[in-house]
């Protein structure tokens, strides 16, 4: 009997991020993010306007769940807040991430929505590997990758001499 002292692990492996199919792949994956989360907010606002009453009546009742008494809180006091800026930043986040423009701060903005819902949905009938953690994955897989320089405004506005004199907006940009 023999024995093979090499493992598929200890070989080379090279993943490259350049090329034109990385970047189709990387422009696909912001644009369906983003359809995602602006298809999630029309839909609200063409259902309910921006009186979106269920996300806060939702939030009272979560009593039981990790975030304890402050989704209650939240669902109580915030209203004013929440039931018009559900959809509102939804739909927003969306038509950011599909026209490719400020991405990374849409995307922070989606992530922080999807820590929410993952936390808010804390029954975990199915582990914790669930479709909220899903979706924080695409929009850290977005920011990440920085999605908005692959076919996206980002790369125009990224040359704007604004930009170039404030570097730091870089890191809302991509």
């Amino acid at each position: 009997m023999s024995y093979q002292t090499g493992t598929p692990l200890t070989t080379d492996v090279e993943f490259a991020l350049d090329g034109p199919w990385t970047a189709y792949w990387v422009a696909f994956l912001r644009v369906v993010t983003g359809w995602w989360f602006f298809h999630a907010g029309v839909t609200k606002i063409i259902e309910s306007g921006f009186s979106f009453t269920y996300g806060t009546a939702y939030m009272r009742e979560m009593t039981g769940t990790a975030l304890g008494p402050v989704p209650v809180w939240m669902g109580n006091n915030l209203a004013w807040l929440i039931e018009p800026g559900v959809p509102l930043f939804e739909t927003l986040i969306g038509l950011a991430l599909m026209a490719g423009a400020l991405t990374r701060l849409a995307a922070f903005g989606g992530a922080v929505f999807m820590v929410l819902f993952w936390i808010g949905n804390a029954g975990f009938g199915h582990g914790l590997v669930n479709s909220d953690l899903m979706g924080l994955l695409l929009f850290m897989t977005v920011i990440v990758l920085a999605a908005g320089r692959y076919y996206g405004l980002d790369a125009v506005i990224e040359r704007t001499g604004f930009v170039k004199q404030h570097p730091k907006l870089r890191y809302l940009l991509g």
